[in-house]
């Protein structure tokens, strides 16, 4: 890792969704500790509301997040490139950690099945956390 505060991206399609909750989820527990950004290959013009009302529920509010175009600087800035479905649009660098996350997309689905895919992104972040910052829990 190029920092001691290790830089996280997440990438999905539109940076409304899945992406934007895993960011919700590695602020939370990680604190100042991890350095977060999210992007999307396509974004949207908002953040998905049954995946803000789901991290709600989990007292993070995402609600203020914007979707943002994915960069070739983003990707460069991070140490972890975590992607969920943007396919072959990431950019690739020598010397980052890359991860595929296959995670059902929340959009359009009733916010009980956003609930599981919520769940499955924070199981996935406390155990990326748990790599990433091993001795501070």
């Amino acid at each position: 890792m190029t920092t001691t505060t290790p830089t996280v991206l997440f990438v999905c399609v539109h940076n409304a969704g899945r992406s934007q909750m895993a960011a919700g989820y590695l602020r939370a527990l990680a604190g100042d500790r991890v350095d977060v950004l999210s992007a999307g290959s396509e974004p949207g013009d908002r953040i998905n509301p049954v995946a803000v009302a789901a991290m709600s529920e989990e007292g993070i509010d995402i609600a203020g997040s914007t979707p943002k175009i994915l960069t070739t600087e983003a990707v460069q800035e991070s140490d972890v490139v975590i992607t969920m479905g943007c396919g072959d649009t990431c950019p690739v660098f020598p010397g980052k950690r890359y991860e595929d996350w296959e995670l059902d997309d929340p959009a359009g689905r009733p916010i009980e099945e956003v609930r599981s895919i919520r769940d499955e992104i924070k199981n996935r972040v406390q155990t990326l956390l748990a790599e990433l910052v091993p001795f501070v829990q």
